[in-house]
């Protein structure tokens, strides 16, 4: 019985993989294409290459395409998940990661915050990601700075910002000419819907996806950026 459990779940996560939604961004080099996988975790094809960012969980049961490269947010379970990155990993996948992540995925290649490196037609840029008030107690923060990494990924002129988890940073809010942003919202380890907005009305990149937002409604990031010009595209990134 739980051989044929087991299978039902896989076969539920395969159908569910394939009905989520690939987004496609024509840049000079030609097209990104950004699949959505679960929770933070995505999946960007460009140049007959593949990347997987944070990838966790059953989202990973099988059934895409193996990584050319690896990015890694943080060293939180919900962004690094060893299981997962076994489903995923080939031999020569490439691995980017801050340095407390590479005390367990060794292979990595570290990028501290303020830092960037190019890999094939991509130059990706380490930026911070961190709390500012919200911690597990008074004086403890759930994300240190400089611990984990944001990240802004270029190709073609296109510029990609994947925020991790993050509150609404000064080094968020700097940010320019960003294309394509991915943004968190979550209490308590992140920020509300409206504090998010807040920041992204900041850096005001063209196009922006509500993610890692279980347990916060993505309508009111929406509804609180009405009026901006920026363009808000939900998608459901839990199933």
């Amino acid at each position: 019985m739980k051989t044929i459990a087991g299978l039902l779940l896989a076969g539920a996560v395969l159908f569910a993989q394939a009905s989520q939604p690939v987004e496609e961004f024509k840049t000079s080099a030609g097209m990104v294409k950004i699949r959505i996988v679960q929770h933070a975790s995505m999946m960007i094809e460009a140049g007959g290459k593949v990347i997987h960012v944070d990838p966790w969980g059953q989202g990973y049961v099988g059934g895409f395409p193996k990584a050319d490269l690896i990015l890694i947010t943080d060293i939180h379970p919900d962004h690094l998940d060893q299981k997962a990155i076994d489903q995923v990993k080939k031999d020569g996948t490439d691995f980017i990661a801050p340095a407390a992540v590479a005390k367990t995925v060794t292979q990595g290649k570290v990028l501290a915050n303020g830092e960037s490196t190019t890999w094939d037609k991509w130059k990706i840029e380490a930026v911070p990601m961190y709390n500012l008030k919200r911690g597990p107690s008074p004086g403890a923060l759930y994300h240190d700075k400089g611990r984990g990494n944001g990240y802004v990924l270029t190709y073609g002129g296109t510029r990609f910002y994947i925020a991790g988890d993050t509150e609404g940073i000064p080094e968020m809010r700097a940010l320019k000419s960003i294309d394509v942003a991915f943004v968190p919202m979550n209490l308590p380890y992140t920020m509300t819907p409206e504090e998010a907005a807040d920041a992204v009305r900041a850096f005001h990149p063209k196009v922006v996806y509500p993610y890692h937002y279980r347990g916060s409604d993505p309508e009111v990031f929406k509804k609180a950026l009405d009026g901006s010009g920026i363009e808000v595209r939900l998608r459901n990134w839990y199933y």
